[in-house]
């Protein structure tokens, strides 16, 4: 679990240990969630997810993939396309900051060097698919939010201090 998700639901984590144990191609693991806003698929913020039919994981970005190229040429932006096509909103998945991995992978990914594509995006997870590495992706069992701003640690702070609910 990344320190900037500490929401996260026991049975998230359960779900990422079981897709491990369950997908014996899998060397790691990770958990995703529905996006429900524009906002979420235009923030470099938010990583996004893109999988195959079985789950396992083609792509990482901080950038909105799959990119809806047709609704884009049509509306003029992606911020006018989400607006006048709210039904986009469901083609994007957000990653949460939660990976199980198998022992050996994780001693053997840990000495490789940084790929081009893991140092332009700040994503880890980039070094290990550009090695051919099956990351297998499975639906969060609740919503977590990451703290990536100073707003986002104050919605958390007044959830873990009860003043608000858990996930609004």
């Amino acid at each position: 679990m990344q320190g900037d998700e500490p929401l996260i639901e026991p049975d998230t984590i359960d779900r990422a240990v079981n897709a491990l144990i369950e997908d014996s191609e899998a060397m790691m693991a990770t958990t995703c969630e529905m996006i429900d806003t524009a906002a979420d698929v235009l923030s470099r913020s938010v990583v996004k997810v893109v999988m195959d039919d079985q789950g396992r994981a083609l792509s990482f970005s901080r950038n909105p993939i799959p990119f809806p190229n047709q609704a884009v040429r049509q509306h003029g932006s992606i911020e006018a396309a989400l607006r006048n096509q709210p039904a986009l909103l469901f083609s994007f998945r957000k990653h949460t900051g939660l990976y199980a991995y198998r022992r050996e992978f994780l001693l053997e990914f840990a000495g490789w060097p940084r790929s081009v594509s893991e140092t332009a995006e700040s994503l880890e997870q980039l070094r290990a698919l550009e090695r051919g590495v099956t990351i297998k992706v499975v639906e969060a069992a609740a919503p977590s939010i990451g703290v990536d701003t100073k707003k986002d640690l104050e919605r958390v702070r007044a959830m873990m201090e009860g003043k608000m609910e858990v996930i609004a």
